[in-house]
């Protein structure tokens, strides 16, 4: 197995090989002069997607796939998708409904699954409330804002479920996920909507759940498979290689499976992940696994119905002029 670190562009480098991406080109290394296609990944130094990406440098997976993965971390997502889009980097992580609007705005990004992971509302451990319902009168704290896409499916959930307008039946305060997450562990508010990691550091922390996205998208009739977030790269790139989103997508897969099965593996991440002590390096491991969407090409009657749904919820304020699924979004994987 390889213990190659990742880069960091943006605070605290680490130092690693894959940093030097010019010096293979100096030395003639083997693989490159084989024309094997290199991926630079342009992610959040901090984020969970690294867990994943990590797992594949570690087992050389991408190597068994055909390809050689190179990471690269930024301090916000702006960062990462700017690179992308400047052509220092190939691949990002973004949410499906920002994709669909690139691709109206005429950029040819296409989508690898990745996970269907999204947030839901915890309460305080010694909360009495079972539903919804019962935070009637008081105060959500959410990640994000009133466009928040977790916020909008609870919404209509809750319409759905109880006949109730959550928006006007409660009060809403909007922040930073650290700083919900943070009011939360204080006992600021009487339910909290988050990003799954937050929930989960929560969890440990003691709070509990009350209703999870995927449960109220069930409910909404929605797909709970379709994997909101996705792997991105440029079409054009992807034809400069046949194959390789394949290839990509299978070093993703056996990532996920050896994280499913091994104990080794969460414990080569701990370092990265941030945990405080073992329930909450526990509940992580558990959220992220929890996140994993089955195998096989994304549906599209799944994917038009959730994008439909945050057409009438969000308007265009947050859909823009996306009103149907994008031809092309999804890359052609199984």
């Amino acid at each position: 197995m390889r213990n190659d670190a990742i880069a960091v562009r943006a605070g605290g480098a680490l130092p690693s090989r894959r940093l030097f991406l010019g010096l293979p080109l100096i030395l003639g290394w083997p693989a490159l002069a084989q024309g094997v296609p290199v991926i630079r990944a342009a992610v959040l130094r901090i984020g969970t997607v690294n867990w994943e990406l990590q797992t594949i440098l570690r087992e050389g997976l991408d190597e068994k796939h055909g390809f050689r993965l190179t990471v690269q971390g930024y301090a916000d997502g702006t960062a990462a998708h700017l690179a992308v889009e400047g052509g220092t980097a190939d691949l990002a992580v973004s949410d499906m409904i920002w994709l669909a609007r690139q691709r109206m705005a005429g950029r040819d990004y296409v989508m690898i699954p990745y996970s269907r992971a999204v947030g839901g509302v915890v309460v305080p451990g010694e909360s009495t409330a079972r539903t919804l319902a019962d935070l009637r009168g008081g105060k959500i704290g959410i990640a994000g804002g009133p466009l928040d896409k977790s916020w909008l499916i609870l919404r209509a959930y809750a319409r759905a479920q109880h006949g109730m307008d959550l928006a006007a039946e409660t009060s809403q305060v909007y922040g930073a996920p650290p700083l919900i997450y943070k009011s939360a562990l204080r006992g600021g508010y009487g339910g909290v909507v988050n990003f799954w990691h937050f929930l989960a550091r929560m969890r440990a922390g003691g709070m509990r759940d009350l209703v999870s996205v995927a449960q109220a998208a069930g409910v909404l009739g929605l797909d709970p498979e379709t994997p909101l977030i996705g792997y991105y790269l440029k079409k054009r790139f992807l034809a400069a290689h046949p194959g390789l989103a394949q290839a990509f997508y299978n070093a993703s897969r056996e990532a996920k499976e050896i994280m499913a099965r091994s104990e080794a593996a969460w414990e080569a991440l701990r370092p990265l992940m941030g945990a405080t002590d073992d329930a909450e390096f526990a509940a992580l491991r558990e959220g992220w696994l929890d996140g994993v969407p089955r195998r096989g090409p994304v549906d599209p009657a799944g994917a038009r119905a959730m994008l439909a749904l945050m057409a009438d919820l969000g308007g265009e304020a947050l859909m823009g002029p996306v009103r149907d699924l994008p031809e092309g979004l999804f890359a052609d994987v199984t």
